[in-house]
């Protein structure tokens, strides 16, 4: 009897504690193992609609992690805050055969405030697991689920991607009828399943079966572009008791109007000193002007993460009062100082950042991250960056430049486009003396102007106020072997297209290559064009050019009398779609002046076009390492 009850005891706890195989890695179609990190074996995502201020999430995902790659994928990070709760975190571990190795406890589940290096208000918390393993393969599986207790912003979901492909995967939606979602579709032929619950609700459903790994090429669009996904949006919602609608950009618009009503009121201080800084001022601009540079001077910027204060912001007077606030409310405090000094700013919602997705026209939803202010002014608008003390006024640069961004009036949302800076205003400008000796050593002046979208290559636009930063930016950004800085210097301009002056005198080791009586020399000193793709006998996707641009460089060597240049290389001029390139070489005088020109367009191209611009790439790379030829007479 002991005995059996032992074994009744050991066969229990096989059962409890990885006793039931789940997931092993060998049942894994081999087309789905190759050459990838991960392979998702299940990925479904619930979301459940109650009402226009309650919604459920729910998430199950098991994931095969193969190597220190996909480690990341075995942790899994959930927010919260007083308008979100977690009802249930569950976790576990299997080995390779599918036996469970680890269980995930509450002691293992690390709650933490959500808050950043730039947030100076937040209720946003996060609760974190990681059951990330040593010996791989390994799968994780995740069950997680979130009350909401608003209607604002329905989570979407993708499948797949690179070094990732996925077995099992679904999305699906549950409504009241009178709560019907709105969704899109992005690369899924999946037809879905639509569906009457037993409780009178309905529902609609994706399945996605053997999602193959994809591979993102060169040039190519944004990645939420490609990756199959899905996203959704509420028509009519409410987020802690301010109910809307945003079926269209217009009633979106409204309700976003509706969080900034009585925000905008200001103290008889500060009246008095907008109308004492724009008195002497005429036009809309030079107003304009006067009042972002006050805002730059008297504020800063903290993110405020509070309930809905991620999307309302605080009083024009509560940031004249302590001289912060977010994007939101120092966007709101600058068009309550216009409107003070007679001029119409509109709060604008922009998704900002160099790596942007572009806006969903045809469906209107949250897709902002920023908020910016909007000056019409004549045939011209002006855009205000409210967040920088140090942002040139009227320069939008990579951050916000070239997209769709919502403006908001009494009237509602209108979707309008920001700057786009052309390739004459994109410019860099450089010119360079190179005093050349017969053992290939030289000493430059060099004088470079970076201007618009360039103005902020390598961060030279952040870099400018500290010495030390300088030299580090210059240190890291002068493209010359073995050159030593004797001095520099950088002056700014900050006008609507800024611009920076560096000037460099250095000294240059070997930049020429000495051979016999020969000297070789690369003319294009310091923009040489070093990446070219690879050409691709099938193109999937468009090309993608995201910049325009023009260099300008000329060059000028002073050689001593005993060299000759033996051989000086003819000009070269290609022009194609994407751009185009000159080059020239000229002696006289005992000295040589090469001239480079390049203007890059952006734009979206067909994928037939790739192979071209690789091939201008070639070309001009070719052309940038061209070497003159000096021949020494003694």
């Amino acid at each position: 009897m002991k005995m059996r009850k032992v074994l009744l005891l050991l066969l229990l706890s096989s059962s409890a504690f990885g006793g039931d195989v789940k997931y092993p890695v060998s049942t894994i179609a081999e087309d789905l193992k190759k050459g990838v990190d991960v392979v998702i074996r299940e990925d479904h995502v619930r979301f459940k609609i109650i009402s226009r201020n309650r919604a459920v999430f729910y998430v199950h995902e098991v994931i095969t992690i193969f190597n220190d790659k996909g480690n990341d994928r075995a942790k899994r990070v959930v927010g919260y805050d007083k308008n979100e709760k977690i009802t249930t975190f569950n976790g576990y571990v299997y080995d390779a055969a599918g036996k469970q190795i680890k269980k995930l406890k509450n002691s293992d589940i690390y709650d933490q405030s959500a808050i950043d290096g730039f947030s100076l208000f937040s209720d946003n918390r996060i609760k974190v697991a990681n059951l990330s393993q040593a010996n791989y393969p390994y799968t994780v599986e995740f069950e997680y689920e979130v009350e909401y207790k608003y209607l604002y912003a329905i989570p979407g979901s993708s499948f797949g991607g690179e070094k990732s492909s996925t077995e099992h995967a679904s999305y699906q939606l549950i409504y009241p009828a009178d709560l019907t979602p709105r969704y899109k579709t992005f690369n899924i032929d999946a037809t879905p399943r639509k569906e009457k619950q037993a409780d009178g609700m309905e529902s609609i459903t994706w399945t996605l079966e053997n999602v193959k790994p994809m591979k993102f090429e060169a040039y190519g669009p944004n990645r939420s572009e490609q990756i199959p996904h899905i996203i959704a949006a509420p028509s009519r919602f409410e987020y802690e008791g301010y109910a809307g609608d945003m079926s269209s950009w217009k009633e979106y618009g409204k309700w976003n109007t509706l969080l900034l009503k009585d925000r905008g009121d200001l103290p008889e201080a500060t009246r008095k000193k907008v109308a004492e800084l724009t008195k002497s001022l005429t036009t809309t601009e030079q107003k304009a002007k006067a009042i972002y540079e006050y805002l730059q001077s008297k504020t800063r910027y903290v993110s405020i993460q509070l309930g809905i204060g991620g999307l309302q912001p605080f009083p024009a007077s509560t940031v004249d009062q302590t001289g912060y606030g977010d994007c939101k409310a120092l966007s709101n405090y600058t068009v309550a100082m216009l409107k003070e000094a007679g001029i119409k700013g509109y709060y604008t919602i922009i998704q900002a950042g160099e790596q942007h997705s572009d806006v969903i026209t045809d469906f209107p939803s949250h897709q902002f991250n920023h908020v910016v202010v909007s000056i019409p002014n004549g045939k011209d608008t002006l855009w205000l960056e409210c967040t920088s003390q140090t942002n040139p006024f009227g320069y939008q640069g990579t951050f916000t430049e070239d997209r769709k961004a919502l403006m908001l009036s009494e009237d509602g949302g209108q979707l309008v486009r920001t700057i786009s800076y052309t390739p004459d205003q994109n410019l860099l400008s450089r010119t360079a003396q190179v005093d050349l000796d017969e053992k290939g050593n030289a000493t430059a002046i060099v004088k470079s102007t970076y201007r618009g979208i360039q103005y902020e290559e390598g961060d030279l636009n952040s870099r400018m106020s500290q010495q030390d930063e300088q030299k580090k930016w210059i240190e890291k950004n002068t493209d010359i072997p073995n050159f030593n800085i004797r001095t520099f210097s950088m002056k700014e301009a900050k006008d609507k297209i800024p611009s920076a002056i560096v000037t460099l005198d250095l000294t240059l080791s070997r930049y020429a290559s000495v051979s016999g009586k020969r000297l070789f020399v690369v003319p294009n000193l310091m923009n040489r064009l070093s990446y070219v793709p690879e050409r691709m006998a099938e193109r999937k996707t468009d090309v993608l050019r995201r910049s325009n641009y023009l260099d300008l460089d000329t060059i000028v060597f002073s050689i001593p009398e005993n060299l000759y240049p033996e051989f000086l290389p003819q000009p070269v001029k290609i022009n194609s779609k994407f751009g185009e390139y000159e080059a020239s070489f000229k002696f006289d005088a005992g000295k040589v002046v090469y001239t480079r020109r390049l203007k890059m367009w952006k734009g979206r191209f067909p994928k037939e076009t790739y192979n071209e611009l690789v091939d201008f790439y070639k070309s001009i790379s070719k052309a940038d390492n061209t070497k003159l030829v000096f021949l020494n007479k003694t």
